[in-house]
């Protein structure tokens, strides 16, 4: 199917988010164009989380992430990043 309307200028992200939320793209772009990318440099969103630790374990985290001379709770994504894979 070939596009059939004008995409819109739009004041800011938002507002443009909002637009492609309520149309469909195939009536502004020609999907059978479209190739697959890649985007590696994307910093993956993340979230906040509260959890409880015991003091004994915190202190040996922030011990050993002193000596590989990073942050302790960067520490503990790269040892949970590495128990996912496992």
């Amino acid at each position: 199917m070939k596009p059939t309307k004008t995409i819109p200028t739009f004041e800011d992200e938002n507002e443009e988010r909002i637009f492609w939320q309520t149309h469909d793209v195939t009536e502004y772009i020609d999907m059978t164009q479209a190739k697959r990318v890649r985007f590696p440099n994307l910093k993956k969103t993340t979230k906040s989380i509260s959890i409880r630790l015991p003091l004994d374990m915190i202190d040996a985290l922030k011990v050993k992430a002193n000596s590989m001379d990073v942050p302790y709770q960067s520490l503990i994504k790269m040892i949970l990043s590495e128990g996912l894979k496992a």
